[in-house]
């Protein structure tokens, strides 16, 4: 078997008489494969791989993402909930005017609902992230010479966000859970896409003239996205 380092990443090579592209994939176990043709040489290799880097970080995010146990919540007294990339203690009160609030510094559930605690922390996430979403995507709409539809917030099981028909923005709930400068790069990004709809160089420069550090927020994404705790 050979096998091919770039940088961080360690890959089998399989190569082929037939094969006249080269290929990527991420097995079952998170083991990272290049199909490749018998006469393509280790720079060429090289390059394809950095070009993919982030596909691959994505891609290795997800497997272990559905390897791992996924802790479950259990809506405590002090059991820290993220917001915006900060963790909040949670305090379960007798007498509220709302099921769930976040006050000076401490997310407050009725005592009652602890049952319900997942459901009441996802429609308090999708509500706030509309409102934090459509902020942002509004505040940077005009620059990149866009308009949206409008935005919804909801669960997009892998994705973070998508562009829909009729210039919809969807993103998912765990968006508002991320560093706010992470959570504004997915905005930008789904902006970028009512322009150009794959992620092609004219795509990425939309976001660079806005992002200037883009590189380094989508970085972030794809090795730490899959720390954002669920519910």
């Amino acid at each position: 078997m050979s096998v091919l380092h770039v940088d961080d990443l360690t890959l089998e090579v399989r190569r082929s008489q037939r094969r006249r592209t080269l290929g990527l994939t991420v097995d079952r176990e998170g083991e990272l494969v290049i199909a490749a043709p018998a006469s393509v040489d280790e720079a060429t290799m090289c390059a394809f791989v950095r070009e993919k880097r982030f596909w691959i970080y994505k891609k290795l995010t997800e497997k272990a993402e559905l390897r791992r146990p996924v802790p479950r919540k259990t809506f405590v007294d002090g059991e820290g909930f993220l917001y915006l990339g900060r963790s909040y203690r949670l305090k379960l009160v007798d007498d509220q005017d709302e099921p769930l609030k976040l006050i000076h510094g401490r997310f407050r559930l009725r005592r009652d609902l602890v049952h319900d605690g997942r459901n009441q922390f996802i429609f308090w996430y999708c509500a706030r992230g509309r409102d934090w979403l459509d902020r942002k995507v509004r505040e940077h709409a005009r620059r990149m010479e866009a308009d949206p539809a409008g935005v919804r917030v909801q669960d997009l099981g892998y994705r973070w966000g998508s562009c829909g028909k009729g210039g919809w923005l969807y993103f998912h709930w765990k968006t508002i859970l991320l560093p706010r400068p992470i959570a504004e790069y997915v905005a930008v990004h789904e902006l970028a896409h009512l322009h150009v709809p794959h992620h092609t160089p004219a795509f990425w420069r939309r976001i660079e003239r806005v992002l200037p550090d883009f590189l380094q927020r989508r970085k972030w994404l794809a090795v730490h996205g899959m720390d954002v705790e669920g519910l």
